[in-house]
């Protein structure tokens, strides 16, 4: 999109079922695991640029030896240098001792990395929250062995602060106030209370063996039972990954599905992901073979390589997030990239009528890259449209029709071209507000010569449109240059109203160019009384508990039809210096669900939030606008 969100974040899961040597054997190295989990970690580098993370469990170690080993970075390249950094160990030993590369028990050993249950996150650093202590995994050490835990994960809760409050009456004080924090101390408090409850009962049937006893503790322990514990009051999206520090490991999905969540499993291996491309190129495996791990379960894999997908909370209507399909996973998915070529599919009848299905005088374009399967579709539609131009003239005529004629019918295509190509990102010293502005401009080169000054429209295609600071600062002046009668700046996605908490680094009203857009409307026509109305209902609301709050936002947006606001953002985002018109156009709410049918979750669109606290996050978003607070609405 040109202008760029974040997200957080990217989970990959490996679980080697069999011994180390099994894979030295067959694959001819040990460290099978740790080159599969760089590749499935590089395969979801969209997902996370600002930091990345690894940790990895050895099983059945013996006591007095390592068996966890954990590295993260926010390098620029942080996936390459954490395994650069894992890489120089293995290097030393082939330098000095080469034989021992080929012999998997002594580098479970004696070396670290080298675990059976690996685990790796990629970060997007939002909310400011830019540190080596943000990225994932995060760990929670004890002296048991079945009391660590290592997670990671994709997640945002909405609720912090009650389940801080229900940490804090446990008797705990948690060192950050922060949804990370939150979940790692949640599953670990019944992890801690699973333990204690097995041991006390052992102790009843009368075994004095401790060690014994710790045995049969990791043999028992019912995960799926802790996560519903965990979960139960937890109000957020969330693909999650844990390993117990015995080798029991889950990942759990939300109840709604916001979040993704793939795996796959052999008689070797376990493996999961945020994205499905990701798996199959990883593994070789065929996309049917792959599972979406269900809303509301979890994928359980015990230390003795049991696998299990269980019910951990209720699911309620599947709501998955629509902006994965749009935008953030990998077009390499062969469903994803269907659904955003019908999106641009879709779109075709409301651009031929912005350029009075003037074929001929029409150049089709997209900014930036991401849009490109998206406008593959819309131009499939505009070939299907003159296609059906083309039988109409033919059939229609009764007379014969001249040679001339006939050629300039069939010659009619859509002019597609490559207009605008962004450059490398320009950092500069300049800090006057001005200049840099001057800088922003020159971000994309432009072709020139294709456009026919004075006589051509131009219609380009952007994947969405958040804040249209970009458009305005740079893209639409470029554009200009260019010399066209009229500029169609056509989004695949629909207006984003309202803020995104589960997830998606979109928490603030004021960044939305269609609620700018709204408000505008709202007191040019003299109705300023319903931004007032809003705000008293939004301040009354954060009194109540988030199961009784609805979104009053919505009454901002209801006085004015898709268009109308469209149209204002057009005079929002157009410089006053440039002479072409320009006309916004955007993705319908119905079309959406019809690209994407199984992906409905829609809330920073319709503003209906798939769960409670999602109401309390954009009414406090609201109370934040008006009072002039520029911070998010959630922890």
């Amino acid at each position: 999109m040109s202008d760029q969100i974040k997200h957080e974040c990217g989970v990959a899961f490996i679980r080697l079922r069999k011994p180390l040597s099994y894979y030295q054997k067959k694959y001819g190295t040990a460290l099978y695991g740790l080159n599969k989990l760089y590749l499935l970690m590089e395969k979801q580098h969209n997902r996370g640029q600002d930091g990345a993370g690894v940790a990895t469990i050895k099983l059945d170690i013996e006591p007095g030896k390592r068996y966890i080993s954990r590295h993260r970075s926010m390098a620029s390249n942080a996936v390459a240098d954490i395994f650069e950094y894992i890489q120089k160990k293995f290097a030393e030993i082939q330098k000095e001792m080469p034989e021992k590369m080929a012999d998997a028990e002594w580098l479970k050993e004696h070396v670290s990395f080298t675990g059976e249950v690996l685990l790796g996150h990629l970060r997007y650093g939002t909310h400011g929250k830019n540190s080596i202590e943000s990225c994932h995994p995060f760990l929670r050490q004890n002296n048991w062995m079945t009391r660590n835990l290592v997670i990671a994960g994709n997640f945002n809760m909405t609720n912090v602060d009650e389940l801080l409050q229900q940490l804090y009456d446990l008797g705990q004080h948690p060192k950050e106030k922060a949804d990370t924090v939150t979940v790692l101390e949640k599953i670990g408090h019944f992890i801690d209370t699973e333990v204690q409850g097995l041991f006390d009962q052992y102790k009843r049937e009368g075994l004095d063996d401790n060690a014994e006893i710790s045995k049969l503790i990791a043999n028992d322990m019912d995960v799926a039972k802790i996560l519903r514990k965990s979960a139960k009051n937890w109000d957020g999206g969330y693909t999650i990954a844990g390993i117990l520090g015995h080798g029991d490991a889950f990942v759990m999905r939300d109840p709604v599905g916001i979040r993704p969540a793939y795996y796959f499993y052999n008689d070797e291996i376990v493996v999961a992901a945020s994205e499905r491309p990701a798996l199959q190129t990883a593994f070789n495996i065929p996309a049917e073979e792959i599972r979406e791990i269900k809303p509301g379960h979890a994928l359980i894999v015990k230390k003795n390589g049991d696998v299990s997908e269980d019910m951990f909370s209720e699911p309620v209507e599947k709501k998955s997030c629509s902006f994965e399909r749009i935008y953030f996973s990998r077009g390499s998915d062969a469903a994803i990239y269907r659904e955003r070529k019908q999106l641009g599919r879709l779109l075709c009848p409301q651009i031929l009528d912005a350029v009075g299905n003037d074929i001929k005088n029409t150049v089709f374009s997209y900014i930036p890259n991401t849009a490109e399967v998206a406008f593959y579709g819309m131009v499939e539609g505009v070939h299907k449209y003159i296609k059906q131009y083309q039988r109409e003239r033919l059939l229609n005529r009764e007379d014969k029709i001249s040679e001339e004629e006939l050629s300039e019918v069939l010659a009619l295509a859509p002019r597609v071209e490559k207009i605008a190509i962004k450059d490398v990102k320009l950092r500069t010293f300049i800090t006057q507000d001005a200049d840099r502005s001057e800088m922003v401009a020159h971000v994309y080169d432009t072709t020139y010569g294709l456009i026919k000054k004075g006589t051509d429209k131009l219609v380009v295609l952007d994947d969405s449109i958040v804040r249209g600071t970009t458009l305005k600062q740079s893209i639409l002046k470029i554009l200009d240059r260019l010399g066209p009668v009229k500029v169609v700046v056509v989004s695949s996605a629909p207006q984003i109203r309202y803020p995104d908490c589960y997830g998606i680094d979109m928490s603030r009203m004021g960044e939305f160019v269609a609620f700018e857009a709204a408000i505008s409307l709202l007191r040019e026509q003299g109705k300023e009384n319903i931004i007032a109305d809003v705000y008293q209902k939004c301040k009354e609301s954060a009194k109540l508990p988030k199961e009784e709050v609805v979104n009053y936002v919505k009454a901002i947006y209801e006085p004015f039809t898709d268009q109308e606001i469209s149209d204002r953002i057009a005079k929002i985002i157009t410089p006053k210096e440039i002479k072409a018109e320009v006309k916004v156009l955007y993705q319908t709410l119905d079309n959406l669900h019809k690209a994407c049918p199984d992906h409905l979750g829609d809330w920073y669109f319709s503003g209906d939030y798939p769960t409670p606290g999602g109401n309390k996050v954009v009414n406090r978003a609201f109370v934040n606008w008006m009072e002039g607070k520029n911070q998010r609405a959630y922890m």
